[in-house]
């Protein structure tokens, strides 16, 4: 080894899993349990995924509350939830095992919200016509990363913390080989030789400027890794804006303001001290749909009616301060610490942010594989459950069901393997591309330039959308992708972050580009997706949008919703006192 040459640290297993939020770790756990090799690598440290931020609850239809409650009313609620975008069969199988995903937490030793003669609490939790969603305090993400976490403890999984995937190998044939990446702390190349990878890498939504997603998670990791490996991306354009983020201070601009607060009788206001909702949704106001209150405070800031800073308020101030102290606490403690602010005394700023992918990478519903052999997807790295708006605490119970039936299918493909794929000119070229950005000492700002996209994708593709825009986002951003040309990346003592960066700088440009794109097709509006060229929904784009690598678009049908599902949807639900989180 010469002193130019990187060292390079190789290991070989079974399975791959990227990723090591909830997901991520049902998938080994399962892959474990069926006594078969697994490693799953995270750029986060274990205790700190994403999952922990979920703070509502998880869904199942136990039927503890509401005996009547059922999983073809779930997938019902979902469906209908999802503007008629979610693929059925995705949906039938999280609803049908959803009450296992939770079994398998209390296996781990996961503890649930309880009445008092035992049986597991289920509260409402949006547009769900009974209760169905369990929880643990408002810590439940982070008590089901935790259970994973020490569940994977105890089967010995390896866990490797601070691993960048910046490449999936395919061999000749298009079939998954591993992948390859570099410790964030010291540089030392990784390379995992594996039967099948899972992708549980996370959604998209931290190419907005505003987003409830932290620094450094959700830059669109998923789109990169899975297309270049020749996978495509369904509904790049459907994501979820949360209707209240913060504005201030700047580095936390987009943590979410819990929609406890209108749940508890929070009023929105714009800066004329209008309350706005009545215009919007006259019957539920504040109460109303993610989506529309949403859309609501966005077009009172297009239309003028916001503050200085863009936002508008929202103001819990006039409830009594026990009341906030009981129902409100870490909104309480939140405003205080961030922005010495008593909301029991005064309004908050907030504006709508980006909060969840909807869409994600192309997968079958039946076992999560895509059209790459040996390459799995699951968690919000995937597309098919949500659709066009997400029923609240349907994503949780996604990741165990998808987990588990992924790492049994993961087991069964690998068996059937006669050999494990290999592939030295994929590996060679992933270092090549890694050498490449280490030896680029340009004057442009991986910063500014993450920066730069994130204001293209604020100002053209935020919750309203027109076809001008979506066209200027799509050249303002190949102005971007320009720049990347002279890039400087300057690793230091401190650690290969800035490598990282670089890295997801390229992820946030594609899963721009997808997601512009599959705006500019879908030329109606439909649940979070308004194009204010076209207000109506239009029955003839009722079908996903797919994105390849090469900018192309295709129409997916989706299949008929089963009889026994069908019959139990209904357009409205009653939200009386059902909003919380």
């Amino acid at each position: 080894m010469t002193a130019n040459t990187p060292k390079t640290r190789i290991y070989n297993t079974t399975a791959l899993v990227i990723g090591t939020g909830g997901s991520g770790l049902r998938a080994a756990i399962e892959l474990q349990e069926l006594g078969q090799d697994v490693i799953a690598v995270g750029k986060r440290p274990r205790f700190d995924a994403h999952t922990t931020l979920a703070a509502g609850g998880i869904n199942a239809a136990l039927g503890t509350m509401d005996p009547e409650d059922s999983w073809q009313q779930h997938a019902a609620d979902t469906i209908t939830e999802s503007y008629m975008l979610a693929d059925p069969r995705t949906v039938e199988i999280v609803t049908k095992n959803a009450a296992r995903g939770i079994e398998d937490l209390e296996r781990y030793g996961m503890g649930f919200a309880r009445e008092d003669d035992g049986r597991i609490s289920l509260r409402f939790f949006g547009a769900h016509t009974y209760r169905r969603t369990a929880f643990s305090g408002d810590y439940t993400g982070l008590e089901i990363q935790r259970t994973l976490v020490n569940r994977a403890e105890q089967l010995d999984i390896p866990i490797l913390d601070t691993v960048y995937i910046s490449r999936l190998l395919t061999d000749e044939n298009g079939v998954v080989s591993g992948a390859y990446g570099f410790d964030l702390v010291d540089g030392t190349r990784i390379i995992v030789r594996a039967d099948a990878v899972i992708l549980a890498s996370g959604g998209h939504n931290r190419i907005w400027r505003r987003t409830s997603s932290r620094r450094n998670e959700n830059t669109g990791d998923t789109f990169r890794l899975a297309a270049l490996a020749g996978a495509r991306i369904r509904d790049a354009e459907l994501v979820q804006f949360h209707p209240s983020g913060i504005l201030e201070p700047e580095s936390e601009a987009g943590t979410l303001i819990s929609e406890a607060a209108r749940g508890e009788g929070g009023i929105l206001r714009n800066a004329l001290g209008e309350r706005y909702m009545p215009k919007y949704d006259p019957e539920r106001k504040e109460l109303s749909t993610r989506d529309r209150v949403a859309l609501a405070s966005e077009t009172e800031i297009r239309e003028g009616r916001g503050t200085a800073n863009g936002g508008v308020w929202l103001d819990v101030s006039h409830l009594p301060k026990e009341q906030i102290m009981e129902r409100l606490p870490r909104v309480y403690s939140l405003m205080l610490e961030l922005q010495m602010k008593d909301i029991t005394k005064e309004p908050m700023e907030i504006a709508p942010t980006a909060h969840y992918s909807m869409g994600g990478v192309w997968v079958r519903p039946e076992d999560h594989s895509t059209e790459v052999p040996g390459l799995y997807v699951i968690g919000e790295a995937s597309s098919g459950l949500h659709g066009a708006n997400r029923l609240g605490g349907n994503s949780l119970i996604e990741l165990l069901v998808y987990g588990r039936i992924v790492g049994e299918a993961v087991a069964k493909y690998s068996a059937e393997l006669t050999s494990q794929p290999r592939s030295a000119q994929a590996e060679a070229e992933a270092a090549a591309e890694m050498d490449d950005l280490l030896n680029r000492k340009g004057d442009e700002n991986v910063r500014a330039l993450q920066r730069a996209v994130r204001n293209i994708m604020t100002k053209y593709a935020g919750v309203i959308r027109d076809e001008e825009g979506l066209t200027q986002g799509l050249k303002e951003l190949d102005e971007v992708e320009a720049r990347v040309a002279g890039l400087g990346v300057h690793p230091d003592l401190a650690g290969f972050q800035d490598l990282a960066n670089a890295y997801d700088l390229l992820s946030t440009i594609i899963a721009a580009r997808a997601t512009l794109q599959c705006a500019l097709e879908r030329r109606e509006t439909r649940g979070c997706h308004n194009r204010t060229d076209y207000p109506e929904t239009d029955p003839a784009l009722q079908v996903n949008l797919v994105w390849s690598l090469d900018g192309t678009v295709e129409k997916e049908p989706i299949p008929e919703v089963p009889a026994e599902i069908a019959a139990l949807m209904h357009e409205h639900t009653d939200y009386t006192g059902k909003l919380v989180e």
